[in-house]
Protein backbone atom coordinates (compact mmCIF):
# COMPACT_ATOMS: atom_id res chain seq x y z
CA UNK A 1 0.00 0.00 0.00
CA UNK A 2 1.27 3.45 -0.93
CA UNK A 3 -1.42 5.88 0.20
CA UNK A 4 0.70 8.96 -0.47
CA UNK A 5 0.73 8.03 -4.16
CA UNK A 6 -2.92 7.03 -4.17
CA UNK A 7 -4.15 10.27 -2.60
CA UNK A 8 -4.03 12.54 -5.69
CA UNK A 9 -5.62 9.80 -7.79
CA UNK A 10 -8.46 9.35 -5.31
CA UNK A 11 -8.97 13.12 -5.04
CA UNK A 12 -9.21 13.34 -8.84
CA UNK A 13 -11.57 10.37 -8.90
CA UNK A 14 -13.88 12.05 -6.41
CA UNK A 15 -13.86 15.28 -8.43
CA UNK A 16 -14.68 13.39 -11.65
CA UNK A 17 -17.42 11.39 -9.96
CA UNK A 18 -18.98 14.56 -8.58
CA UNK A 19 -18.99 16.11 -12.03
CA UNK A 20 -20.07 13.19 -14.21
CA UNK A 21 -21.61 10.39 -12.18
CA UNK A 22 -24.46 9.68 -9.81
CA UNK A 23 -24.53 10.08 -6.03
CA UNK A 24 -23.74 6.41 -5.41
CA UNK A 25 -20.49 6.59 -7.39
CA UNK A 26 -19.55 9.79 -5.55
CA UNK A 27 -20.13 8.15 -2.18
CA UNK A 28 -17.89 5.21 -3.09
CA UNK A 29 -15.14 7.59 -4.22
CA UNK A 30 -15.57 9.65 -1.05
CA UNK A 31 -15.31 6.55 1.13
CA UNK A 32 -12.17 5.44 -0.71
CA UNK A 33 -10.62 8.86 -0.19
CA UNK A 34 -11.49 8.74 3.52
CA UNK A 35 -9.72 5.39 3.83
CA UNK A 36 -6.62 6.75 2.14
CA UNK A 37 -6.56 9.83 4.37
CA UNK A 38 -6.92 7.59 7.38
CA UNK A 39 -3.98 5.47 6.17
CA UNK A 40 -1.99 8.71 6.02
CA UNK A 41 -2.88 9.48 9.66
CA UNK A 42 -4.99 12.44 8.54
CA UNK A 43 -7.96 11.37 10.66
CA UNK A 44 -9.15 14.96 11.12
CA UNK A 45 -9.88 14.97 7.36
CA UNK A 46 -10.95 11.34 7.09
CA UNK A 47 -13.54 11.24 9.85
CA UNK A 48 -15.89 13.86 8.32
CA UNK A 49 -15.68 12.06 4.98
CA UNK A 50 -16.55 8.75 6.64
CA UNK A 51 -19.52 10.44 8.35
CA UNK A 52 -20.70 12.00 5.09
CA UNK A 53 -20.36 8.84 3.04
CA UNK A 54 -22.19 6.76 5.65
CA UNK A 55 -25.01 9.31 5.88
CA UNK A 56 -25.14 9.46 2.10
CA UNK A 57 -25.45 5.70 1.68
CA UNK A 58 -28.17 5.62 4.34
CA UNK A 59 -30.04 8.40 2.50
CA UNK A 60 -29.63 6.77 -0.93
CA UNK A 61 -30.09 3.09 -0.11
CA UNK A 62 -31.31 2.78 3.46
CA UNK A 63 -29.57 1.91 6.70
CA UNK A 64 -29.68 -1.86 6.02
CA UNK A 65 -27.98 -1.66 2.62
CA UNK A 66 -24.69 -3.60 2.35
CA UNK A 67 -22.69 -0.53 1.35
CA UNK A 68 -24.20 1.52 4.18
CA UNK A 69 -23.27 -1.24 6.62
CA UNK A 70 -19.72 -1.36 5.26
CA UNK A 71 -19.34 2.40 5.55
CA UNK A 72 -20.87 2.29 9.01
CA UNK A 73 -18.28 -0.28 10.00
CA UNK A 74 -15.52 1.94 8.62
CA UNK A 75 -16.91 4.88 10.58
CA UNK A 76 -17.08 2.83 13.78
CA UNK A 77 -13.48 1.67 13.34
CA UNK A 78 -12.34 5.24 12.71
CA UNK A 79 -14.12 6.44 15.85
CA UNK A 80 -12.38 3.77 17.93
CA UNK A 81 -9.03 4.65 16.38
CA UNK A 82 -9.38 8.32 17.39
CA UNK A 83 -10.50 7.29 20.89
CA UNK A 84 -14.11 8.41 20.49
CA UNK A 85 -15.16 5.29 22.38
CA UNK A 86 -18.51 6.52 23.71
CA UNK A 87 -19.63 7.68 20.29
CA UNK A 88 -18.40 4.44 18.69
CA UNK A 89 -20.24 2.29 21.24
CA UNK A 90 -23.52 4.14 20.93
CA UNK A 91 -23.29 4.20 17.12
CA UNK A 92 -22.62 0.46 16.96
CA UNK A 93 -25.22 -0.42 19.60
CA UNK A 94 -28.00 1.92 18.49
CA UNK A 95 -27.61 2.07 14.72
CA UNK A 96 -25.16 -0.33 13.13
CA UNK A 97 -25.96 -3.62 14.89
CA UNK A 98 -29.75 -3.29 14.59
CA UNK A 99 -29.40 -2.49 10.88
CA UNK A 100 -27.03 -5.42 10.34
CA UNK A 101 -29.38 -7.79 12.15
CA UNK A 102 -32.32 -6.65 10.02
CA UNK A 103 -30.31 -6.97 6.83
CA UNK A 104 -28.27 -10.10 7.50
CA UNK A 105 -30.49 -11.97 9.94
CA UNK A 106 -29.80 -13.27 13.43
CA UNK A 107 -27.37 -15.98 12.27
CA UNK A 108 -24.64 -13.40 11.59
CA UNK A 109 -24.05 -12.27 15.20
Amino acid sequence: KRPEEALPVLEASLALNRRYFDRHACLIAQSNLAGCLFDLWRDDEALPLYRESYAGFVAVSGVSDKRALLDGSNLANALVFVHEFDEAKSFIRDELLPAARRSLGPDHD
